[in-house]
């Protein structure tokens, strides 16, 4: 089947690691790094395997507002030193070392060049996205917290797929989490899992989409 669309993650794929930001904001505010690991863990488990709800999920698909989601996380944690870490802002100094990986924009302005269509698909954290670069970008914007669903949901899927108007079959997802690439993947999309830009564009090209 000949690929018409791609669609990509943000965080991670679009902009430098998650794990180096995160580093960075642990060292910056001398978060306890074991106690942080400790909780995040157990809240990532909990938003992915489908049982009940925890803040992530909340904060994923809005319906935990990210202030809220900044006193329960702060609340959780301690400094090095045994001290509390402030709540507000620390969404913002979690994700402040994000940088965006130019090679994967410039791939994705070779598709779109190419007549190949693109989507973004993410599920937000209350963080801010280059929304000025959207236009040139993509030609759909999916926002967890902003359709009231989040990955690895189907539904999510389904409707940025109709979004672009195509079969699911025709579509590329590629996201740095492997389980939102499988649940990509059981609606019909072809899933990459992206490691590294070189790798993820190498892909893209092999399968016609660049």
């Amino acid at each position: 089947m000949t690929v018409n669309a791609v669609i990509t993650d943000w965080g991670g794929v679009l902009t430098s690691p998650l794990n180096d930001a995160i580093g960075r904001w642990l060292a910056a505010d001398r978060i306890d790094v074991d106690r942080y690991k400790s909780i995040m863990r157990a809240w990532v488990r909990q938003a992915y395997d489908g049982a009940g709800v925890n803040p992530i999920h909340g904060l994923e698909d809005g319906t935990l507002e990210p202030a809220e989601f900044e006193r329960l996380l702060a609340a959780e944690l301690l400094t090095d030193t045994g001290d509390a870490v402030v709540a507000e802002g620390l969404i913002a100094r979690m994700f402040g070392a994000f940088m965006p990986v130019e090679p994967m924009y410039e791939a994705l302005r070779e598709c779109r060049a190419a007549g190949t269509r693109t989507a973004l698909l993410s599920n937000s954290w209350g963080n801010d996205y280059p929304r000025d670069l959207f236009a040139d970008l993509f030609d759909a914007v999916v926002i967890s917290c902003e359709v009231g669903m989040r990955k690895p949901d189907e539904r999510i899927f389904r409707h940025t797929v109709d979004l672009l108007g195509l079969p699911a079959a025709e579509c590329v997802f590629i996201d740095d989490i492997e389980h939102n690439v499988r649940a990509a993947e059981a609606v019909g999309i072809r899933g990459v899992l992206h490691t590294d830009p070189d790798s993820t564009i190498t892909t893209l090209r092999e399968l016609g989409a660049l």
